[in-house]
């Protein structure tokens, strides 16, 4: 899996930009859920591997806290919703 990221970070940014963590993060996810290879590829090239992870990790949390108060319901309970586990 990481194999993909030590790739694609070897290479620069297509528009020889700076990318912050978090625009990776947000570029790679949306990639990630709309099954874009090519961008996924590209999003992961933006940072180093720790710094996407990173990124990565708090889109989670941020979007499981605004899913949950969305729905008045815990963290606890929209993550194991989301992962289809039973109810705890």
């Amino acid at each position: 899996m990481f194999a993909r990221f030590r790739k694609a970070a070897d290479s620069p940014p297509a528009d020889d930009r700076r990318h912050n963590i978090f625009e990776a993060a947000a570029a790679y996810v949306a990639a990630c859920a709309e099954d874009d290879q090519d961008a996924l590829d590209e999003a992961a090239g933006w940072v180093s591997p720790e710094a996407l992870s990173f990124g990565v990790r708090e889109l989670a949390c941020r979007a499981v806290i605004a899913l949950a108060r969305d729905h008045d319901e815990s963290p606890t309970a929209v993550v194991r919703e989301l992962m289809d586990l039973p109810a705890a």
